[in-house]
């Protein structure tokens, strides 16, 4: 089995990508053209999401700096503590809505201070993959056809994490 995954994963990608070009050979696409015009139109779109990029980088710098996470920590512990969830994750659930780099740098410091095998880093870990970076799908996507009109998208993001964590907490306090 493994045999089979693995030639399947070394060729699909150079599979699709021949396969694209034969369909664009066989249709008369003028490939080289088009492959320009699609850089060109990238690249527009990463220079007009640079400052929205910045804005979030420069939150979660501000968030880090001022040391709101570690008074969030403290105010929310007690409580958090009452529904098994260690307060080593909270700086997590905080930063998971900006930045999935961020999130992966909290969750890596957990791993690592704890250990593969403790109930907080596989929380994380669940944490991690239940959740989405909503500010900056908002920043990204959005900024990118400019959409400037937030509110809703990001009413809906934000409970679509709260849920996510929620579920993260019921479901790893029913399997560990």
């Amino acid at each position: 089995m493994n045999g089979i995954m693995g030639f399947i994963s070394l060729w699909a990608l150079p599979f699709i990508i021949l396969l694209i070009l034969t369909m664009g050979l066989f249709k008369r696409v003028p490939l080289y053209e088009t492959f320009t015009d699609g850089a060109k139109d990238g690249f527009k779109v990463a220079v007009n999401i640079i400052p929205y990029l910045v804005a979030i980088i420069v939150a979660i710098s501000m968030f880090r700096a001022s040391g709101i996470i570690e008074s969030m920590e403290n105010l929310f512990a007690p409580v958090l503590s009452r529904f098994n969830v260690p307060a080593d994750t909270i700086p997590l659930m905080i930063v998971r809505s900006l930045s999935g780099s961020a999130a992966l740098g909290v969750f890596s410091d957990i791993a690592n201070t704890l250990g593969p095998d403790d109930y907080a880093t596989k929380l994380s870990a669940v944490m991690v993959g239940s959740s989405e970076t909503t500010f900056y799908v908002l920043a990204v996507y959005f900024g990118a056809v400019g959409i400037s009109k937030l509110r809703y998208a990001l009413l809906v993001g934000l409970l679509a994490d709260f849920i996510g964590i929620i579920s993260a907490i019921a479901v790893c306090n029913w399997m560990f």
